[in-house]
């Protein structure tokens, strides 16, 4: 029994050696595309500006769960905002429903959002940040609508819509 036991420890610490850098250990890992925001914080003064479950995802990277935001069946016009600093992301007009249960659009404003590379969950993806205050939005796949072929599935959180 002792064997096994050292046998099962052993590979356990050896897959987890050797995967990772495919979990996501921490926010301070992943770095933006653009360095210096417009808007930089301490965390504690994220934390009493933003919703538990906006700081959650804005700055720690998380995700809200599917189908929870009422985002996600808005179809006025206006335009989306990020919920941290309120510069204008998305506007309705390239707003599309994907079916994934996030909000999702084809098409960002022009300079709104920066990327990162997250390599977290076993995958790499491209991670979508506001380019002035560097929040977490949500990221971006290559199987959206014409006539850009881009999806950015959004974390509704990470938005405030304003109508028209």
């Amino acid at each position: 029994m002792n064997k096994r036991y050292f046998l099962e420890a052993s590979a356990a610490i050896v897959s987890t050696a050797l995967l990772s850098r495919y979990i996501n250990w921490g926010s301070e890992k992943m770095t933006t595309s653009k360095s210096g925001f417009e808007i930089t914080k301490p965390e504690e003064e994220w934390r009493t500006i933003l919703t538990p479950e906006q700081f959650s995802v804005l700055r720690k990277h998380g995700t809200e769960r599917a189908h929870t935001s009422p985002l996600d069946k808005e179809y006025a016009q206006g335009t989306y905002f990020c919920a941290a600093c309120e510069q204008p992301l998305f506007t309705s007009d390239t707003k599309f429903n994907s079916g994934t249960g996030w909000p999702s659009f084809f098409k960002p404003i022009e300079g709104a959002i920066a990327f990162t590379v997250d390599r977290s969950f076993f995958m790499t993806r491209t991670e979508v940040h506001c380019s002035r205050c560097g929040g977490h939005l949500g990221h971006v796949f290559d199987d959206g609508p014409a006539p850009t072929g881009k999806r950015y599935c959004m974390n509704g959180v990470s938005l405030k819509f304003i109508p028209a």
